[in-house]
């Protein structure tokens, strides 16, 4: 992709160093089936860190207990979940709305 070249990619050797390497002050926002409130009732800052984990076990309960928000994608009873690239894509974009950082169309 011709957007890589933008991304900032940071791979981290295990949870401890990832733990670390978040960003002094910043939240830890992680995508839950189990999650606690909706994402469009949260009030994203720009300083957070989505975490989505894997779609098929999601994360470790290490990980989950040490998120500061644990949020939901509603969806219709009776559905499991989101592909986790389309839940994070979806999230992220509320965040990015939400904080300013994503420009508005005029």
């Amino acid at each position: 992709m011709d957007y890589l070249k933008s991304a900032d990619i940071r791979r981290h050797a295990s949870w401890t160093r990832f733990r670390e390497g978040c960003s002094a002050g910043g939240r830890l926002v992680l995508l839950t089936t189990r999650g606690a409130m909706a994402y469009a009732d949260f009030a994203f800052q720009s300083s957070d860190t989505l975490l989505v984990g894997r779609e098929s076990a999601g994360v470790p309960d290490e990980v989950h207990a040490a998120a500061d928000a644990r949020l939901v994608i509603p969806l219709k009873p009776g559905l499991r979940s989101l592909n986790v690239a389309q839940a994070a894509a979806m999230v992220l974009g509320e965040a990015l709305r939400q904080t300013g950082l994503f420009p508005q169309a005029a």
